[in-house]
């Protein structure tokens, strides 16, 4: 399961579909340089991301709903 407190960095290495997501969310974490640091709440908090729709969103695409 994907959770908030996941860097982002990690998410996208463990499941790479979630890059989709990240894009349609206006989340363009492949090129950031911090995203092997960063948590997912952190992100979407500076980007105003509703964090329980990504999440879900993420979750959905990894296939771990």
């Amino acid at each position: 399961m994907i959770t908030k407190d996941m860097t982002i960095g990690d998410i996208m290495r463990r499941y790479p579909k979630t890059l989709e997501i990240f894009e349609r969310f206006g989340l363009d974490c492949s090129d950031c340089q911090i995203a092997d640091f960063e948590e997912l709440a952190h992100g979407a908090g500076v980007h105003k991301v509703d964090i329980e729709q990504l999440l879900a969103d993420l979750n959905r695409v990894a296939g771990l709903l």
